[in-house]
């Protein structure tokens, strides 16, 4: 049953209306989790360790999908709570377009810069010429990517969350179907898992393309529009911290694989590499409460509903801190299972992975009040909040930390650097929900 913006939200509407959301970002991790399972069992440690490097650089492309996505929903929300229903579809259709155009754009530069950022990470020999042959198959299908992580955020102001679940569930289905059959079957190895990757987005960016551009019974359809620059900068305002964070993300994990080849060679950046492929499945809970509950702070704000912000911000707060307790424990305790998948076929490989993962569970306790809190201010048009809250916690803390501690830590100062990180922007995180309550009404 579809559940309106306008509705009051108890715990468990609320969990109801975020599930598809969450799902959502789940179905991702995994299905981006497959390629690193197929690769590492079938083509080895050095073909994981070239997808581990080039990966932070290929999904920095896409962070421009997660900009319009968060950034334009935080408008059109406020637009349809407003009441202006025809005003919120064009700017949902201007937006689609430039996704578009920015992804044509943004595949040539990254395709242009490949082999130079590569080789500046420190790729040689093998590992140079996987992460080229990985790259190139995956980068055209960038405007798809572009495409599919923006309508994540437009389905749910549509109050369409299930067709984003369904875009979702049916690219990654696909994409373990196609792995299964390139790299397991075919033994067409890591080129296999490329294409495998890039069909998935291409698929998950056709479904809602062609739900929207046809007659639907949701708040949003694809129409003839006119280009409207004010949005399109408010959009880009918006979005700026969800920007920022993926950019940020990746140019850190960049800088991780430097300091891990520094300390611990090639099997550093392989280990590093599952670790992060585990952590994408945690923390797609989190990222996928923020995104379906954006809407509803936006909707509640441009109808000044203050009553039921305060009901949002009470509940969620409460959610997120049961579900870090819960997340951070389950992780250190299925942290030898979940290493084994990966790299089970190599005991100091594995040892090094579990005594990584452990250490980089405890940012659970943490990370998910610094995702919600930059969702929220962006949901509220305050794009500036929400980047400096994304930029000291992706960028600043993280690239101080992982600098400084392994000169006293050595290699556990690396995995404890994310920790420190999360752990220094929830404070914060917890300063600006004291700050802007009473702007906002929201406590």
């Amino acid at each position: 049953m579809k559940i309106p913006l306008s509705d009051h939200f108890s715990y468990r509407k609320l969990l109801r209306f975020t599930m598809p959301s969450i799902m959502m970002m789940i179905f991702i991790s995994i299905y981006g989790v497959v390629d690193g399972l197929f690769v590492s069992n079938y083509a080895g440690k050095a073909s994981l360790t070239a997808i581990n490097l080039v990966m932070p650089y290929i999904m920095m492309f896409g962070s421009f999908g997660f900009m319009l996505g968060t950034g334009g929903t935080a408008l059109i929300s406020k637009t349809l709570g407003m009441g202006d229903s025809e005003k919120a579809n064009e700017i949902f259709s201007m937006l689609a377009v430039v996704c578009v155009i920015a992804g044509v754009l943004l595949t040539a530069v990254a395709m242009l810069l490949l082999r130079p950022v590569v080789t500046l990470l420190g790729a040689e020999g093998e590992i140079l010429e996987n992460s080229m042959h990985y790259g190139m198959i995956v980068l055209p299908a960038t405007t798809a990517y572009i495409l599919q992580f923006s309508f994540q955020s437009f389905c749910v102001t549509a109050e369409k969350s299930n067709l984003s679940l369904t875009m979702t569930v049916v690219s990654g289905l696909c994409n373990i179907a196609l792995d299964f059959l390139f790299v397991a079957i075919l033994g067409w190895g890591l080129r296999g898992a490329a294409a495998a990757t890039a069909i998935s987005q291409f698929i998950g960016a056709v479904i809602p393309l062609v739900y929207f551009s046809r007659k639907n019974p949701s708040l949003l359809r694809l129409r003839k529009f006119r280009f409207d620059g004010k949005a399109l900068l408010r959009a880009f305002t918006n979005g700026s911290s969800e920007l920022m964070s993926n950019l940020s993300m990746n140019i850190v994990a960049m800088l991780y694989n430097l300091q891990l080849m520094r300390y611990a060679g090639e099997d550093g950046v392989a280990a590093y590499g599952v670790i992060m492929y585990v952590n994408l499945v945690f923390m797609a809970t989190f990222i996928g409460f923020s995104i379906g509950t954006a809407p509803l702070f936006g909707y509640n704000h441009g109808a000044n509903n203050e009553s039921e912000l305060k009901n949002l911000f009470r509940k969620s707060i409460t959610v997120l801190a049961a579900a870090a307790v819960v997340m951070a424990t389950s992780a250190i305790l299925l942290s030898g299972t979940l290493a084994r998948l990966f790299v089970g076929y190599d005991e100091h490989l594995m040892t090094m992975t579990v005594q990584g993962f452990m250490i980089y569970a405890c940012s659970f306790l943490f990370s998910g009040f610094n995702m919600f809190g930059s969702a929220m201010f962006t949901a509220f048009n305050n794009g500036l909040i929400s980047a400096v809250i994304s930029f000291v916690r992706t960028l600043i803390c993280q690239i101080a930390a992982v600098l400084l501690l392994p000169l006293i830590f050595g290699l556990e100062g690396i995995w404890m650097s994310i920790v420190v990180a999360e752990f220094t922007a929830v404070l914060l995180t917890t300063c600006c929900f004291v700050k802007f309550r009473k702007r906002y009404h929201y406590a």
